[in-house]
């Protein structure tokens, strides 16, 4: 298995790839400010995993997983996203305080000990936040949907929340916005940058700001 570090490479720069069009190479600047070390640290872990042939690394201009490096990143974020939601459903956490103890957990979770969890939680494929889970041969459920903040009025369900930082997750609880919330997006104010919805447990309409709804991600309902 591969060291803590090198799975939080590969799992950094999945996720950057994923924000990519294209098959553009990941800027190194990018992957260090991601994990918060110098970019000279980062440029030579790129070395480190083009020897241990995980990436395509050309010097200057960026990085990209080749198949071994993005089959290893999705094993690392199935881990994670199965521990979230077995913290969540099992142990009843807070879905906003799981993702730094799964952080920990899914690089020293053993393979026998996942799967039980996966069975005890019978198979899911999103996790508490509504991210999909990788299934075991690393094919990634459809996670086709728009940012709220790209939307135009008219009724929506709330599939995923892209940040998880704990302060944002207990706001948005306190909303009533959970995966699976059915949401009417009334109003959108370009001057001001928000957002005007109405939530089905509140009387009144909330504002969020144009940032917090770019976190949002969500499906059109059909009537």
């Amino acid at each position: 298995m591969p060291s803590s570090t090198v799975e939080n490479y590969l799992k950094a720069i999945w996720s950057l790839e994923t924000q990519e069009s294209g098959d553009e190479l990941v800027p190194i600047g990018q992957v260090a400010e991601k994990l918060s070390v110098a970019p000279g640290t980062a440029t030579t872990m790129m070395n480190q995993l083009m020897r241990m042939e995980l990436v395509r690394y050309i010097p200057r201009r960026g990085v990209s997983l080749n198949e071994a490096g993005r089959k290893a990143a999705l094993r690392v974020l199935r881990r994670h996203r199965l521990v979230e939601t077995f913290l969540v459903e099992i142990m009843k956490l807070d879905w906003a305080e799981v993702h730094d103890d799964a952080e920990v957990l899914e690089h020293v979770i053993s393979d026998r000990l996942l799967g039980r969890m996966d069975e005890m939680l019978k198979h899911p494929t999103h996790d508490p936040h509504g991210a999909p889970i990788p299934a075991p041969d690393g094919a990634m459920p459809d996670d086709g949907n728009a940012s709220l903040a790209d939307c135009q009025p008219g009724d929506y369900t709330l599939k995923r929340v892209r940040e998880n930082q704990p302060s944002f997750l207990q706001w948005l609880s306190g909303l009533g916005l959970m995966p699976g919330t059915d949401l009417t997006l009334i109003e959108r104010n370009p001057d001001a940058d928000t957002l005007t919805l109405a939530l089905p447990n509140r009387t009144d309409p909330v504002q969020i700001s144009l940032p917090a709804a770019h976190s949002l991600l969500v499906e059109a309902l059909s009537r």
